[in-house]
């Protein structure tokens, strides 16, 4: 993973400098709440329902077993023991004292973290693939891409204010692991005829009050040219998009009301006038970059690994987890380990102080000290042994970390919603825990199979579920918490957004709506179909007569 180098280290020790003066002013009364808000909100610190939220950047979602025990330490000793892993792969702490929070981004730069650009309008932290450079079947790594990225948009002086946040995502496999399609910009890498390294470009993705799926603004975009593209890009929507309107304010809106090619057209005139100057990425650079991501030199393990299918065969448990939580390795004898954050009952996307050093602990024993964070809320061990798998799960089964339900219904996306969040409607927590209760039948999940329910407590989409398989909007009617439920949505490779079922539900009924969507799904699908292939098959009609069933 990247390490600091002195500009690094400098630039994040002068911003914990600056933003200590800045508190320490606030808190004299020198400065007022409306003067602090956007310098808070430039480190990363929200205001929210009930206290201070401090959002901590991931970046590509990497982790060392260092950084993860002191993510641990700052839960313990800041919080309340426990941190919440969210769906750009970052993590947030919710009961921070404003007095205490430059402590905490100095106890963050000891080892190459910092909350920079977690809020506010700027460049977002850039999301990627989860199993990069362990999956087999990559085009390129997109850590190396997002990396570079990083450096280039990290306090950009043209894009310090843009006209709203904005995302940027990279994969580099053909299963898209990280929804390029609802970001601002998503880049999927590519080789061209000749063999060399590029990107496909999107643009316009986004979900909130006008979800909408990205369009690609170009084939292929050439590695030397990548940064004066995404810069050509950013400069035409600093020119171009509005900011009359914050709802209408993002670079979706932009393209939908310009149409593409107008986009490319406008993006091409302003890349033709830069493309030849200071942000042509020399090949020396790339490499620099890409050596700080070198595939580990795994060491080779007698094949087949007897221990990891004996373990299989006797402990019905490993069996099942290995199942949904396991992911194929690039190199034979190994496996990508995914840690379920989303037990029955429990907060999706919460760990405790003691699980996050469990995890650390897990990592550097199994893992080459390696953790990656997913955009679906979960953790990741990306370079585990096979002969080491079994032990692996006991360990996080010991630790309240072994659910075996990775891509299946229980696997809930869900934002903090009215428990935490001052732009809610509704609660989302509770309704995720309800609907785990309701379902908490392991083999049932299994036989559902894959499938995404995705919750969000108010038109933000934190929860992005407008591309769930199952989406949950919470809405405010009169007072009442009233569900919006859509179907049909999603966020991989054939990214799209869900269809309205009907009419909102309150909240006590959430949990039996859902039931009889799975009900129905099961009672209409034909054998090998996933939910979504059922809901295409078969449309709306079974899956609403089944929701607003009349006695």
């Amino acid at each position: 993973m990247y390490q600091y180098d002195t500009y690094d280290h400098d630039f994040v020790a002068d911003r914990v400098k600056q933003y200590r003066g800045q508190v320490e002013r606030r808190l004299a009364g020198d400065l007022t709440e409306e003067q602090f808000r956007p310098l808070r909100l430039m480190n990363g610190l929200y205001l929210q329902l009930h206290a201070y939220m401090l959002r901590v950047a991931i970046p590509y979602g990497t982790l060392s077993a260092v950084q993860m025990r002191k993510l641990a330490d700052i839960a313990r000793k800041y919080d309340r023991g426990y941190g919440h892993f969210t769906t750009r792969q970052n993590i947030q702490y919710n009961w921070i004292k404003l007095e205490e929070s430059a402590d905490i981004l100095a106890e963050l730069a000891s080892v190459e973290m910092h909350a920079i650009q977690t809020s506010g309008n700027t460049i977002r932290n850039t999301t990627s693939d989860p199993y990069a450079g362990a999956v087999a079947g990559e085009v390129d790594d997109p850590r190396v891409w997002s990396e570079i990225i990083r450096q280039w948009s990290t306090l950009h002086p043209e894009f310090s204010f843009l006209p709203r946040k904005f995302k940027i995502a990279v994969t580099g496999h053909a299963d898209d692991r990280a929804a390029v399609k609802v970001h601002d910009i998503g880049l999927v890498i590519r080789r061209n005829e000749a063999g060399k390294i590029g990107f496909e470009v999107l643009v316009g993705g986004g979900q909130g009050r006008t979800p909408m799926i990205a369009k690609t603004v170009s084939e292929f975009v050439a590695a030397p040219d990548l940064l004066s593209y995404l810069e050509a890009i950013l400069r035409t929507y600093n020119l171009v998009g509005r900011r009359d309107n914050k709802y209408k304010a993002r670079i979706k809106i932009m393209v939908h009301e310009l149409g593409i090619e107008e986009v490319r057209r406008l993006v091409d005139a302003e890349w033709e006038s830069i493309r030849d100057g200071a942000l042509v990425l020399p090949d020396s650079e790339i490499e620099r970059i890409r050596a700080f991501f070198t595939p580990p030199a795994l060491p080779q393990v007698a094949l087949p690994v007897r221990a990891w299918e004996v373990a299989r065969f006797e402990d019905q448990a490993f069996a099942r987890w290995t199942k949904t939580n396991v992911v194929a390795h690039r190199e034979a004898g190994y496996g990508i380990a995914v840690i379920s954050l989303k037990p029955t009952g429990g907060v999706p996307g919460d760990a405790t102080a003691e699980q996050m050093e469990i995890v650390a602990d897990l990592a550097e024993r199994y893992s080459l000290g390696e953790i990656r964070v997913t955009h679906t809320q979960n953790l990741v061990l990306p370079h585990v042994a096979l002969e080491n798998m079994h032990a692996l799960f006991k360990a996080l089964d010991k630790a309240g970390l072994g659910t075996a339900n990775i891509g299946l219904v229980s696997d809930i996306i869900a934002c903090p919603g009215l428990d935490y969040c001052s732009l809610a409607n509704a609660r989302s927590i509770p309704v995720a825990q309800r609907i785990q209760q309701r379902i908490d039948n392991i083999d049932r999940q299994h036989e559902l199979g894959e499938l995404s329910v995705k919750i969000s407590g108010c038109i933000n989409a934190c929860g992005h579920h407008h591309v769930g398989n199952i989406g949950i909007l919470g809405v405010d009617r009169r007072g009442e918490e009233y569900y919006q439920i859509t179907i049909g949505g999603r966020a991989d490779e054939n990214a799209r957004i869900g269809d309205i079922v009907g009419p909102a539900v309150p909240y006590e009924e959430v949990p039996v709506a859902i039931e009889r969507l799975l009900d129905a799904y099961l009672a209409e699908r034909r054998e090998g179909e996933t939910f979504v292939d059922t809901y295409d098959r078969v449309g709306v009609t079974p899956f609403k007569e089944a929701v607003y069933v009349t006695d």
